[in-house]
Order: structure tokens, then C-alpha cells, then sequence
């Protein structure tokens, strides 16, 4: 369990930030005092004294526009060259380049702050952002989008290295479950490929992973921690994904299917919603079927089959501090040899045997480990990996 501040970063002093017993404080330069408001939850954890960094590592993200650069620089083209080329793929360079310029200013103007008050600063790109980083850093922010947040608390496995994100776009946060994963079996390659918050081409993927494959006769903890979800599948998203699960220690089961999701209660509101919400139309229909065969006398409106498919989508989102994973089989294939006994549900841990070609597991969608044929995740929740976070009082 650690701490993690999520902020606006408008264009004023960064904002500092020390427990007192079990209250948290900001202090704005020029603004008032703040409380903050932490969780209860294992109060004897928290610390008892003030906290002020000596080194904090900022990792930013890679902006689209340095993607761009980055992707062109060896063909040698110019600014000039560039700004077509964006306006042939429908992008704005102009748009690109004043992001980039926002993002660019926001990191200045932190590590500006942070020296100001005599610490330490190291920057570094997420690319470059290793467990190295974090042994050396106090404290570390996250410069960027949900992204790279995500890939920072990933990495901080200490419930005494303190986050702090940096976002524009920013929730009120609680403890927050983590899931931790444990590989065995063969075929394993237990060295990630960072997907950063572009998009690999399956070629670029498959040759990331291209690596001498080891075994593991015992469990082997990753070092890593999703806040949001795994996703289990082939890499070719065309490809049925061949795979056996076991929810809670229960029976095995062969499955094929679009590939898997495990969530926590954060992750409840992002890609698992979309998999498993209905839509209007879908809902209408089954109830319209379901009108006909009970013979039921009851007029069927827009109001009712709204009011229907809110409830029912409602119920896939649950609280981020909930001990408890959602794992969803992507489009499930049933036939006489594979099944689906239940498309989603509720588990405490999940554990998946692969029998595919070329699949990956993926952390936070930022994160990709290979998993092949043999190989065996153990998908869980402890205590030790709850992120502690912090709200804002207004």
C-alpha cells in the first residue's frame, strides 16, 4: 500500500504536500490551507511525522507529437515534411505541437516548484522509467495522462514510496484494490515489453517478445501491479484465443474465445464496462421476447427500456475498494468441446493456463507479457498492494 495524490496542474505553484497523524495538508503558494481527507482504512500505517522528499523522480509521458518525430526521424524529414504528412493521416500539427507545448511547460513548471524548495529532480521518460528510478527517487510524480500513471504506480511495489499524479484530467480516488500476478509453467518470458501509449504493429509486438523462453517449477511473482485490468489474448485479434480457467480453485475449463479481462473495481468503469454493457436496442428486443412469451399486458416505452439498461449497466460497476475481481470471456465460442459456464463473474482470484500461439497478458494496457502454450497465471488481490489515495476537500 502507498500513497498517491492525484492533481490538477493549472498554471500555479506545484503543490506540497505532508501527513500529520492522520490527516494530509496541501499548501498552495499563495492559497489557504486545504485538509485532505484520507481512507481510515489501516490507520497504524500512516506515517506520524511530516514528510519532505530529498529526490523526486518526474516521469512524463511521451506526447503524440514527439511520437511522430520519433516515428520519422530516421526517414529524415523535415518539420515541413511532417506537417503533410499529419494533414494527409487527418491530424492537426498545429494541434499536436500546442499539446505538446502545454504538457512541456506543466513538467518545467513542477520541477521548477520542486527545486525551488531545495529538492532534488530527476526527469525521466516513461520509456526510460525502471526499477532503478524508483529505488533512487523519495517520491515520484507522474507527468501525463492516465497512462502513464498508471505505468508509475505499476512499478512502486514500497507502501512507503509516495505518487503523486499530475493530471488534467483528475478523479477522487480511495483505496484502491491491485491485482498481482504469479506465472509458472514453460514457455514463459518473464521480461515485459512496454507498449507505452502508442500502438505497436503486430510485427513490432511479436518481435519485442522474441526471446529465449524459460520454466518455472514455482509461482513467480511479477513485478508489477494492475490497477485498472489484465487482458489475456492472441496478439492477432482475429485469432480465437485457446485457453483453460479456473475461477476460485474450481474445476477447469476449456475455452475459446475472444480473449479474457480480469478488473478491480477502478477498472469496473473502463474496458470491462464496455465489454459487458447492453445497449438500448438489445434490451428492447429482450424484453419484447420476454413481453410475448410470459403473455404479459404491459405497455413497453422508451422510458422503461432506458430506465432498464442504466440498472442493468449500473450493476457492472462496483467500488475500487472492494476485495473482490470481475473477470469477462470475450465473445465465448460453446461448442461440444469448449464451454462458457458463466461469461463474467465475481472471483478472488482467476487462474488461466494457456494453449495459445502467439498471445500476451496485458498489464493496464501498457504493459504486455508473453504467454504461450504451458504457461500459467494466478490472478489475485492482497492486502499489501491497495493503493492509498487522497481526496481533495473543496
Amino acid at each position: 500500500m502507498f500513497a498517491l495524490l492525484v492533481l490538477r496542474m493549472p498554471r500555479r505553484s506545484f503543490v506540497n504536500f505532508v501527513y500529520t497523524g492522520h490527516r494530509a495538508y496541501a499548501q498552495l503558494s499563495g492559497v489557504s490551507r486545504r485538509k485532505l481527507h484520507t481512507s481510515s482504512l489501516n490507520p497504524s500505517s500512516q506515517p506520524r511525522t511530516g514528510f519532505k522528499p530529498e529526490k523526486v523522480a518526474v516521469v512524463t509521458k511521451t506526447t503524440r507529437y514527439e511520437f511522430e518525430q520519433q516515428r520519422y526521424r530516421y526517414a529524415g524529414l523535415s518539420e515541413e515534411d511532417l506537417k503533410q504528412l499529419l494533414a494527409l493521416k487527418g491530424s492537426s500539427y498545429s494541434g499536436l505541437l500546442e499539446r505538446h507545448n502545454i504538457h512541456t511547460n506543466n513538467v518545467e513548471h513542477v520541477v521548477k516548484s520542486l527545486r525551488k524548495e531545495g529538492i532534488e529532480v530527476r526527469v525521466v521518460k516513461r520509456g526510460e522509467y525502471n526499477e532503478e528510478v524508483v529505488r533512487w527517487a523519495d517520491a515520484i510524480i507522474s507527468a501525463g495522462g492516465d497512462g502513464t500513471m498508471l505505468l508509475v504506480a505499476s512499478k512502486v511495489l514500497s507502501k512507503d514510496k509516495p505518487v503523486v499524479g499530475v493530471n488534467t484530467d483528475p478523479e477522487r480516488w480511495l483505496w484502491r484494490q491491485r491485482i498481482r500476478l504469479h506465472l509458472e509453467g514453460t514457455g514463459i518470458n518473464p521480461t515485459p515489453v512496454d507498449l507505452h501509449e502508442q500502438q505497436l504493429s503486430l510485427e513490432q509486438h511479436s518481435q519485442a517478445h522474441r526471446a529465449i523462453p524459460e520454466s518455472f517449477s514455482q509461482p513467480c511473482l511479477l513485478p508489477v501491479r494492475s490497477l485498472n485490468e489484465i487482458f489475456i489474448g492472441e496478439s492477432l485479434s482475429s485469432r480465437a484465443s485457446y485457453y483453460e480457467i479456473s475461477v476460485d480453485d474450481g474445476p477447469w475449463e476449456k475455452q475459446k474465445s475472444s480473449g479474457l479481462s480480469v478488473c478491480t473495481g477502478t477498472g469496473s468503469k473502463a474496458w470491462s464496462y464496455n465489454i459487458n454493457k447492453l445497449a438500448e436496442q438489445a434490451v428492447e428486443e429482450v424484453l419484447k421476447i420476454g413481453k410475448a412469451q410470459a403473455h404479459l399486458e404491459y405497455h413497453l416505452n422508451h422510458e422503461i427500456i432506458e430506465k432498464v439498461t442504466e440498472a442493468y449497466n449500473e450493476s457492472l460497476v462496483f467500488s475500487p475498494e472492494d476485495r473482490q475481481l470481475l473477470f469477462s470471456i470475450r465473445e465465448p465460442i460453446v461448442n461440444r468441446v469448449f464451454s462458457s459456464s458463466r461469461q463474467r463473474g465475481f472471483a478472488s482470484k482467476v487462474c488461466v493456463r494457456s494453449r495459445c500461439w502467439d498471445a500476451c497478458m496485458v498489464v493496464d494496457g501498457g504493459t504486455s507479457f508473453e504467454f504461450n502454450d504451458g504457461a500459467i497465471a494466478t490472478i489475485s488481490l492482497s492486502d499489501e498492494d491497495q493503493l492509498r489515495t487522497v481526496l481533495l476537500e473543496n
